[in-house]
């Protein structure tokens, strides 16, 4: 479902070149499901190798990271831990959805209707622990440093922003900002025009950055009431909000009465809502104890062996990605060189 407080919030255009030098804190789970997602063939199947493995999440990570690396731009991902109780509703809803989705996916391959079956393909993307621990398997190759959250891995962002440990955290959804990131960067390293909503219409999608302040700024509040906002509205720990209450309302009623167990029209849905512990889960979310990150060298050996080798990618395309990333780092450091020398 997705937090939506996107009616709420101004993004501001950033390039790739802003976030040179800088560490972003990555959603895992939310990045490699986009890579499940949408890197699929023209019926909406999941790219595999010869042994018939799923290989769309090591392709996802291995290219956009090459690209994020050569723009010197120092990637963490961070990894979900256990899920509170209170999502667990969540996680059922969007398990009965990829369901459904699979059997219409299917009928669209059983009649042919190829453009229906790309369209359910994308809904039924499926995170497996065996997914998971390839993915840090080629993140650790590639010199990127993962973290494994306690729960929920954009609390797990948003803290390393507050820490100042990263300069921005990383993800599609907006619930980093309820999480209070000092900034968000959306469509990280996606650039180009991509298939709006109806499927017929392409629209332009360049990387975007959230200030967590000017956030507060422009809605005129301050972190508690956000999150009432986003209570309102509906989040991962309360699917739905309260009915007939959207973002621009939200906003509203919060401007009004200041907290949300103040407005009388949903005092009588207030008992169904767990609100207090929710809030909890944002503002004092279970965090891990980090100091620092360690980036390492690329291991140019390893990477091949684990794509090329074990994961059967191709070793020409793999080969000049990689040639391209040490030419990129070799000319930096001569220019280093010579700022210094």
């Amino acid at each position: 479902m997705g937090l939506d407080l996107k009616p709420l919030i101004t993004a501001s255009p950033i390039a790739l070149t802003e976030l040179s030098g800088k560490v972003v804190a990555v959603d895992a789970y939310n990045t490699i499901y986009q890579f499940l997602s949408t890197i699929r063939g023209p019926t909406g199947e999941l790219l595999t190798n010869s042994k018939g493995e799923v290989t769309s999440h090591l392709s996802g990570l291995f290219y956009r990271n090459i690209n994020l690396l050569m723009e010197n731009i120092k990637p963490v991902y961070v990894f979900d831990g256990e899920a509170s109780a209170l999502k667990l509703v969540e996680i059922e809803r969007r398990q009965k959805i990829k369901q459904e989705a699979a059997i219409k996916y299917q009928q669209a391959i059983e009649e042919g209707r190829t453009e229906d079956a790309l369209k359910y393909s994308k809904r039924t993307a499926v995170l497996t622990t065996e997914m998971v621990d390839q993915s840090k398997k080629l993140l650790s190759f590639l010199g990127i440093p993962h973290v494994q959250a306690i729960s929920d891995g954009e609390a797990a962002a948003a803290y390393l922003t507050e820490k100042e440990i990263a300069y921005a955290a990383a993800s599609q959804d907006y619930d980093s900002v309820l999480y209070g990131a000092t900034r968000l960067v959306r469509n990280l390293a996606i650039g180009g025009k991509r298939k709006g909503p109806g499927g017929n219409v392409y629209v332009d999608i360049e990387p975007e950055i959230i200030e967590y302040s000017k956030v507060l700024e422009e809605t005129r509040l301050n972190r508690e009431q956000l999150v009432d906002v986003g209570i309102l509205i509906g989040t991962d720990f309360n699917p739905g909000g309260f009915p007939g209450i959207g973002p621009k309302t939200a906003l509203k009623l919060i401007h009004q009465y200041t907290r949300l167990e103040n407005i009388e029209k949903i005092r009588s849905f207030l008992s169904d809502v767990p609100f207090q512990e929710i809030r909890e889960l944002f503002l004092k979310p279970a965090n891990l104890q980090l100091d620092e990150l360690k980036f390492n060298d690329v291991n140019f050996e390893k990477v091949i062996e684990f794509l090329c080798i074990e994961k059967n990618f191709s070793t020409e395309r793999v080969s000049t990605m990689l040639e391209r990333l040490k030419k990129t780092i070799a000319n930096r450091s001569q220019s280093l060189e010579k700022w210094f020398g």
